[in-house]
């Protein structure tokens, strides 16, 4: 299992240094988001700089509008080709938001019949990630937001999964079975990693109410051998570089402890463990009983 750093945890930084501090840090390597930056340069070669300091193991579709990327078709085409000029294995989209009307992108994705084939040239591996509930109302604003359909959906196209916990966890706080469901379906293939409390989306683990520790413990439990993404909002570090490090340090030797014991720990250059205390996970509304807003085909 790869322990990897999502770099728009901290987009308010530099990406050569967020780089730098995650490969001191002991990741194994990057996810990178696709935003404004990609709009002003080469991104291949930008690419290629960053994977000087350390590997990039998938790319992540944006979901805002990018300069020169045109719409979610055109972006999504975009990523799976940069993803496979730069030799990234793997990228992660959004599926469409029928909330602000992206029926065009779920009327496109609903006619590719191999998404591995079509947009992975069967060489990059292309994810779908799972999306949160909203707080109010209580309602899931995307299409594919029931794990059944979803799965269904994966399957009939050949589609891989990004699991994300805090997405999950927004429906509700033990977030177990729909975890092993996915699993189960032998379509995951990517681990966004954080916590979620009270509609606040990728919280730093402890900070929420989800029980992460527990999670970490049934997934060492499975032959689950891809990547966990830990995917931070930049609210939960501190201002200082140096501050900012210490508290990735952190992060990282508790995922050690949790997925691979002491010699990951001793990788990140310190024999201190972290213990982190969770709070007692709660249950969300929104899941079976949300309203159907429309009907997925």
């Amino acid at each position: 299992m790869k322990l990897i750093f999502s770099a728009g945890s901290l987009y308010n930084q530099p990406a050569e240094l967020v780089f730098e501090m995650a490969r001191d840090v002991g990741f194994d390597g990057m996810e990178v988001i696709i935003n404004h930056e990609f709009g002003k340069r080469n991104n291949l070669d930008y690419l290629r700089s960053l994977q000087n300091i350390l590997p990039i193991n998938s790319i992540h579709a944006p979901f805002f509008e990018v300069d020169g990327w045109g719409d979610k078709i055109d972006q999504l085409k975009k990523c799976a080709d940069l993803a496979l000029e730069a030799g990234v294995p793997l990228i992660n989209f959004h599926p469409p938001c029928w909330m602000t009307f992206e029926f065009k992108f779920w009327s496109w994705l609903k006619k590719i019949n191999d998404f591995q084939e079509t947009i992975g040239h069967s060489q990059v591996i292309i994810t779908i990630e799972n999306m949160p509930c909203l707080v109010k109302p209580k309602i899931n604003p995307y299409m594919l937001s029931k794990t059944e359909n979803m799965i269904r959906f994966m399957g009939d196209h050949n589609l891989f999964l990004t699991f994300d916990t805090a997405h999950s966890g927004s429906f509700r706080s033990d977030f177990l079975t729909d975890f092993h469901t996915f699993y189960d379906s032998g379509f995951m293939r990517n681990i966004h990693f954080s916590d979620y409390s009270n509609g606040v989306e990728h919280l730093m683990p402890g900070h929420g109410a989800l029980p992460l520790t527990r999670f970490l413990n049934h997934l060492r439990e499975t032959a689950y051998d891809h990547s966990i993404v830990l995917e931070l909002s930049p609210r939960e570090f501190p201002e200082e570089p140096e501050l900012i490090k210490e508290t990735l340090e952190e992060d990282f030797r508790y995922l050690c402890k949790e997925t691979k014991g002491l010699t990951c720990i001793d990788q990140a250059q310190t024999g201190m463990e972290t213990e982190l205390t969770f709070k007692a996970a709660g249950e969300g509304e929104c899941g079976e009983d949300q309203r159907t807003i429309y009907t997925e085909q």
